[in-house]
């Protein structure tokens, strides 16, 4: 698996902390099935195809929860994502109107103790 490192994504690997104190990462594979290229996030990422991956094809939450978006810059279809693995895009959508993912931010929830 080669991983990729640039700007974008050391910009997007510092620590975020969600509403009730917890940090978020998740990593996103450009192929199904956790192949390809790779990203870790643990701060919103407004595109994830300008420069770190050419498509999403699969995705680890590993702490989250986290908000994916069908278009940049957080816009379109939204999805919530849980910790947990998504081997494929029909793992994260019940949509069939759009098999991309283009965009993601923690999910930050703030509640009532």
């Amino acid at each position: 698996m080669e991983e990729q490192h640039g700007a974008p994504e050391q910009a997007a690997a510092g620590k975020s902390h969600g509403g009730l104190g917890g940090s978020y990462k998740v990593i996103v594979y450009e192929l199904e099935n956790f192949q390809g290229k790779r990203c870790e996030l643990s701060a919103e990422c407004p595109s994830l195809t300008d420069s770190l991956l050419e498509k999403v094809g699969s995705i680890q939450v590993e702490s989250g929860p986290w908000l994916g978006f069908e278009s940049r810059a957080f816009r379109g279809e939204q999805f919530v994502l849980e910790k947990g693995d998504y081997p494929r895009w029909d793992a994260w959508s019940n949509s069939r109107n759009s098999d991309s993912l283009l965009s993601l931010r923690p999910l930050n929830i703030v509640g009532w103790l």
